[in-house]
Parts: C-alpha cells; sequence; structure tokens
C-alpha cells in the first residue's frame, strides 16, 4: 500500500467537507428541529400528566394519598405502581395528540388540498377565450410556413 499521495491535510479538509454536507442537510436540520419540538412537546404532556391529570384522578379515585404514593402490598412487599401509572397516562395522552395532529388534522388539510386541486377549473372569461383564439392563430401560422421565422 503505498502513501505517497496521502496528504493529511487534504483529508481533514475532504472530511470536513463531508461532514458539512451531511450535517447540514435538509432532512438533517428538519430532524434536529422535530426532535427539539418534540422535546419540549413531552416535558409539557408530562406536566400535564403529572400536575393536573393525576392530582384529578387520586381525588376521583378513592385513596388516602397521592398517586405518587400508590402502592400493593404482597407478602410484606411494597410495590409502587403510582409513578408507572403516570407514564402510562403520559404515554397514552402524547398517543392521543399525535393521533389528532398527524392522522386527523395534517389528513383533513390534505384532503382538502386534494380535493381543491381535483376541483374543475373555472370556466374562461371572455378575454381568455380570446387570448387562446389569438395563440392557436399564431400556432398555426407558425406551422403553415415553418421556414419563415420572424
Amino acid at each position: 500500500m503505498e502513501n505517497r499521495n496521502f496528504d493529511p491535510t487534504k483529508e481533514a479538509w475532504s472530511l470536513l467537507e463531508q461532514f458539512k454536507k451531511f450535517a447540514f442537510k435538509g432532512n438533517v436540520v428538519d430532524l434536529a428541529v422535530g426532535v427539539v419540538i418534540g422535546t419540549a412537546f413531552g416535558k409539557i404532556v408530562d406536566s400535564l400528566v403529572k400536575s393536573i391529570i393525576m392530582p384529578l384522578l387520586s381525588v376521583v379515585l378513592p385513596a388516602n394519598q397521592g398517586y405518587q404514593n400508590w402502592a400493593w402490598t404482597i407478602h410484606g412487599k411494597s410495590i409502587p405502581y403510582g409513578h408507572f401509572l403516570a407514564e402510562v397516562v403520559n404515554f397514552l395522552i402524547v398517543a392521543a395528540a399525535l393521533f389528532f395532529f398527524v392522522v386527523k388534522f395534517l389528513g383533513w388539510l390534505t384532503r382538502n388540498r386534494r380535493e381543491e386541486e381535483a376541483s374543475p377549473t373555472p370556466p374562461l372569461t371572455k378575454d381568455q377565450m380570446l387570448l387562446e383564439q389569438i395563440r392557436d392563430l399564431l400556432k398555426e401560422r407558425v406551422e403553415a410556413a415553418p421556414g419563415e421565422h420572424p
């Protein structure tokens, strides 16, 4: 294996250029923005579950303590299930929000766009019909005399 053509500086710059092309592609940047927004959305949903829904649930269901202290005791061993329950509710809320946003809302938008695209074009105005006639006459004239161009 020959190393005559190996230039470390050139290789480093080439590697840097390849990384720039990869890191700043539109898809990668879009993905990064999606992850950041998803993380923020997850924090909002987590706060909703822990601060509002689960405390309301602990008021409605008969219990002496908040949901965080809910536990089963089997043979003297405590099995806390309150946090797990909160995570399940958190997941269900995130799944429902994504379902309604992605499936219903975006589906509704794309369906409306498809319906607009599929709708018949409105009838031409008198000006548009005259312009079409002029275009067709000019086209016939050029086809009748192919050797003559202005």
